[in-house]
Formats: C-alpha cells, sequence, structure tokens
C-alpha cells in the first residue's frame, strides 16, 4: 500500500476506535464503509437497496459495498427512532445534503446521551472542489429555512460550471442544460463544501445538540466528531475543541 493511504487508512482507524462502540448506523457506504472497532455493530443505511446502487454506480461495478440494512433518506433518518443509536457514521455525505444543519440536528437526535456523529468530509481545497468557494454561514441559514429549495438550482449550474466543465464531462455551450438535466435527474452532487477551518468557525451558530468532541485533517478530506448532550447547545457550546 502506497504510505499516503496507509496513513489516511490509519487516521480513519484510530478515530474510529477512539469513539465507536455499541450499535449504530452508517449513512451512504456504498464500497468504503468507515472502519470499525470489534466493539461496535453497524447497520448500513441509503436511499436505495444494494442492486440499486450497484444500477447507480455502475463504474463501481468491481467494487464489493456494504450491504444496505435500512432504505431512507439520510437527511431525515425517519425509520430511525430518537435515541436509539450509539453512533451514526456519516462519510463524504454531509455535502452531498441540500440542508446540512438540518441533516446534522437529525443525526444528533436519533443518538442517545454520550452517543458520537463521526463525520469526513471533502476538503474543498483539494480535487473536485478546488474551483470553488466555500458555503457561507449565511447560505446555510438560508437552506435551512427552506430545506435548500431556493438554492438548489444555482448549486447545480455551479457544479455544471465548476465541477463536470473543467473534468470535460461537459461541453462549454452545453452547461446550462446539463445542470437542468443534473437537477431534473436529483443527481447526488456537493451542493456545499468547506475547509476544515471553515466549518468548525460556522458550527457554534448552527446550535446543535451536541459537542466538538474531535476534529483532524486526513489528507484530502478532515474528520469532525461531534458528541449528543442532553440539551439544547448555546451559541459557544461547540467552540471548544479536544485535539487527538
Amino acid at each position: 500500500m502506497h504510505p499516503r493511504r496507509w496513513l489516511y487508512a490509519r487516521t480513519r482507524r484510530r478515530i474510529g476506535a477512539r469513539f465507536l462502540s455499541g450499535e449504530g448506523i452508517e449513512i451512504g457506504a456504498l464500497h468504503l464503509p468507515f472502519p470499525v472497532p470489534p466493539q461496535a455493530r453497524v447497520r448500513y443505511l441509503d436511499r436505495f437497496t444494494t442492486p440499486q446502487l450497484r444500477e447507480e454506480y455502475p463504474e463501481l461495478a468491481d467494487e464489493p459495498f456494504a450491504e444496505v440494512d435500512i432504505v431512507d433518506d439520510g437527511e431525515t433518518l425517519r425509520s430511525i427512532p430518537d435515541g436509539s443509536q450509539d453512533f451514526v457514521i456519516a462519510s463524504h455525505v454531509l455535502e452531498h445534503t441540500q440542508d446540512p444543519i438540518s441533516a446534522l440536528r437529525r443525526h444528533l437526535e436519533v443518538l442517545r446521551p454520550g452517543g458520537v456523529v463521526l463525520l469526513a468530509l471533502a476538503d474543498r481545497r483539494k480535487g473536485i472542489g478546488e474551483l470553488r468557494e466555500p458555503t457561507t454561514l449565511e447560505h446555510l441559514l438560508t437552506d435551512q429555512a427552506d430545506g435548500g429549495a431556493g438554492s438548489r438550482a444555482q448549486h447545480y449550474r455551479d457544479w455544471s460550471r465548476l465541477v463536470d466543465l473543467p473534468l470535460g464531462h461537459v461541453a462549454p455551450e452545453d452547461v446550462e442544460a446539463h445542470a437542468a438535466q443534473l437537477e431534473r435527474s436529483q443527481h447526488s452532487i456537493h451542493f456545499h463544501c468547506w475547509t476544515m477551518p471553515e466549518l468548525l468557525a460556522q458550527l457554534p451558530s448552527f446550535r446543535l445538540p451536541g459537542t466538538l468532541a474531535a476534529a483532524r485533517q486526513n489528507l484530502h478530506e478532515f474528520l469532525l466528531v461531534l458528541r449528543r448532550t442532553h440539551a439544547e447547545t448555546g451559541p459557544d457550546a461547540l467552540g471548544r475543541l479536544r485535539r487527538h
């Protein structure tokens, strides 16, 4: 294994071993489930069944998929009772949500007190997000108010122009039509993007029922762990960070 890949995998294993135990769920694992220690029992949740996911992602035909146990919307988790899980893993999921604040709140709500949400997010400076501007707090609060409906079309236009066009997936004259087609098909894109410092600066304003337990940069991604508290947090409750 290449040394960088080894370091990437080791960081994930260490975070998982430190924070994951009991029973929980992972959202959208596909072919890259997050490593969990022996004391953790995980069920896999996705919006499609495993055969449907294989049809949705033909480019992953040769990859083994985590078998989907629960078919549900990873943003709303309607089938998961409040206070029923010890952990929720959302690896490269939050950037795909149309209303990240509400999604994070819901992920925390299904936890028992003391349970954790483990997030892995793409660093916008690396890979497909390098041409995009960071998502602002004002934008996130607007998306929270309307579920992302008001910004959805612009997100697809930005993706078409700043991601698919540079990658050669669409011709310049077809950018607008391509964006419209992506929106019609509800294609899963990165609606939002951040660096770790950018998202950490915004977290206290989300007023989530949780505290920040850890934050780690991990090559092209960053990892955050939020711990469920008993009550609503104040504006500074997520401001204290213990580094691991």
